[in-house]
């Protein structure tokens, strides 16, 4: 039995929403950053599956650079998070109000 691309693609539809919905629709912090992590996850899971489909190994590589870019994006988010924490003692994104002086 074979999977076919239409099997990647609606669970990597299915992905992206669930990030999506969890981004907008939860406050907390870190709850926020790994919404986004989940997207970024949807779309990786749709260039292997398209690239795998085509023959092309391109967008396996471009995945690697994806993969790169969300580990820096963790890695600043959670650092980000900590140091708002120590402040505010809370991560309730609706109790931030870092812009404001």
């Amino acid at each position: 039995m074979e999977v076919t691309l239409n099997w990647y693609l609606s669970l990597s539809a299915v992905l992206f929403t669930a990030g999506v919905i969890g981004f907008l629709f939860r406050r907390n912090a870190i709850v926020m950053l790994m919404s986004v992590e989940l997207m970024l996850n949807a779309v990786n899971l749709t260039l292997v599956a398209f690239s795998q489909s085509l023959g092309d190994p391109q967008g396996q590589i471009l995945v690697f650079f994806v993969m790169a870019v969300a580990a820096a994006e963790a890695a600043i988010g959670l650092a980000l998070v900590i140091a708002i924490f120590r402040n505010k003692t809370t991560i309730d994104v609706t109790e931030f109000n870092l812009f404001k002086y």
